[in-house]
């Protein structure tokens, strides 16, 4: 396989993590976690292991056990994924300015 194909193929498989991450949601505000900015990083290896880290909209967030087990278990759910580790991070800490302008408009910011 050419490195143009592991290119594509990875940014393919990207496109697929991003579509997961779309589909898992604050409990608390109606917008997915992707739009929200809680997903700092995807770093997908050759082994297409892949480790996400994330962080909360704030440490006593009542879903902090829940809901990166639910991202774990979600993009393992892709057939090309051999395994999902979620890293939870809050350096530097969720602000309302990592959201996606399509999240503030949803809620009103904009």
């Amino acid at each position: 396989m050419s490195k143009e194909n592991i290119a594509e193929d990875s940014a393919d498989l990207g496109e697929k993590i991003v579509r997961i991450l779309k589909t898992i949601y604050d409990p608390e505000i109606p917008v997915d976690i992707y739009e929200l900015g809680l997903i700092y990083d995807v770093l997908v290896n050759e082994d297409n292991e892949v480790k996400i880290l994330m962080t909360l909209t704030s440490p006593n967030c009542p879903v902090a056990e829940s809901l990166p087990a639910e991202v774990e278990e979600k993009v393992k759910s892709l057939d090309a994924i051999k395994d999902a580790e979620v890293e939870i991070t809050f350096d530097p800490p969720w602000t309302q300015d990592l959201m996606s302008e399509e999240a503030k408009l949803e809620l009103g910011l904009l």
